[in-house]
């Protein structure tokens, strides 16, 4: 009887063992549904509460409030966010708890690749805009990231990914009443997400190759000014300003026609980078051979010392933006172009007159200061002639 009675009373306090094991993993798998559904649900307090919206942009140099445009770009994100709880643990103190979770979430390598390509862009286009005198420099702030985030989101359907994530709980309440609470981590910040934290702020997310290849399509979209004032162009030429303007639409026109480009090759040694890249661009070499015949033609002629100084110079000027304008030959080269990784990402070093060197080519100084050395010179023959005349006049007399 006493051993019937021994064992009765074993199998009863297994059974509420048993039974109080069971409630804990439900009360603790009811937290975590209760969490992650209102992240399901689009909660805003509950979306700050474990991803703070500046935690994403860390490198931001301009921080912003927490506006309506950054919550619907959260929104956005977790429009495709769901889960499944695969397992519970309840640690034998009843202190502690880990849940297993599969979060389905938009694939954030491709979304982070894609902002870093975006914001690169954008920062290219600013520069372009601010050495034309147009100073701006919006996208560092964290309310243009999230803008370009919002615009990503918005434009484009991105394929979804699972995390296998472990959520921690502890238990802060007392024997006599359980209270569990998630333990808020980076590692849990970074896994609801995706891994978008830790792909934005890895340096590598775009590629040597593909980071050049941001730098030569948005150059191809520059305006004229932009591009013009971007690659320096307008140095080229040491003219007025109308005559700066007017060559230098005509070489950037010519980029527009005549640019295209193919990455070869690339090799990484540590933090730097080169790119080998086929680079198609209009003939320069062509543009001053043209250039130069026709101007020597002109002064060789007798127009050229009865137009006086000012006419020829405006003659070279009408020559040399012809020779431009009329080009229709174009030059194949291999460049190399070096990059550098500064700890954020890949950078093209000395872009804009990298860049430049790679398509003007010999056209890199004014040819009008050649033509001006001409015309100095048949001014000064011109006089000593002059001068040859009257001397000879005198001693007649």
């Amino acid at each position: 009887m006493i051993l019937l009675f021994s064992v009765l009373f074993f199998l009863f306090a297994v059974s509420v063992s048993s039974g109080c094991f069971r409630k804990n993993e439900s009360d603790v798998k009811s937290v975590v549904r209760n969490e992650l559904d209102q992240l399901k649900n689009l909660d805003s307090e509950t979306t700050q509460k474990y991803i703070p919206y500046t935690e994403l942009f860390p490198d931001a140099t301009e921080n912003t409030d927490l506006t309506d445009e950054i919550n619907k770009t959260f929104s956005l994100f977790f429009r495709k966010f769901n889960y499944k709880i695969s397992d519970v643990i309840v640690g034998t103190t009843n202190h502690s708890a880990t849940v297993s979770v599969k979060l389905t979430t938009i694939d954030s390598k491709v979304l982070a690749r894609d902002f870093k390509a975006e914001l690169l862009r954008t920062q290219i286009t600013e520069s372009a805009q601010a050495q034309k005198g147009n100073i701006k420099d919006s996208s560092r702030s964290l309310e243009a990231h999230y803008l370009i985030l919002n615009h990503l989101l918005n434009t484009n359907d991105y394929d979804t990914a699972e995390t296998d994530c472990n959520i921690q709980l502890v238990n802060t309440g007392n024997d006599k009443k359980e209270k569990w609470k998630i333990q808020r981590t980076n590692s849990l910040e970074d896994d609801l997400v995706g891994g978008l934290i830790a792909d934005l702020a890895d340096p590598d997310i775009l590629s040597p190759e593909d980071t050049l290849t941001v730098y030569l399509d948005t150059l191809q979209k520059l305006d004229l000014k932009e591009m013009t004032s971007y690659l320096g162009v307008v140095n080229i030429m040491n003219t007025s300003d109308t005559a700066k303007n007017s060559i230098a639409s005509a070489l950037a026109e010519q980029i527009h026609k005549n640019f295209n480009y193919v990455i070869k090759s690339s090799s990484e040694n540590g933090y730097n980078a080169t790119v080998t890249t086929e680079i198609t661009t209009f003939d320069s070499d062509s543009i001053l051979a043209d250039y130069q015949e026709k101007l020597d033609k002109y002064l060789a002629s007798a127009d050229a010392v009865i137009d006086g100084s000012q006419k020829r110079y405006e003659k070279s000027f009408e020559i040399l933006l012809n020779s431009i304008n009329d080009n229709t030959v174009t030059t194949v080269n291999d460049v190399d172009f070096v990059l550098i990784n500064d700890g954020v990402s890949w950078k093209l070093q000395d872009e804009g007159n990298t860049l430049g060197n790679a398509i003007f080519g010999t056209l890199t100084d004014s040819p009008l200061e050649t033509s001006d050395s001409e015309d100095e010179n048949i001014s000064a023959d011109t006089d000593k002639q002059t001068d040859d005349n009257t001397s000879t006049e005198s001693s007649s007399n």
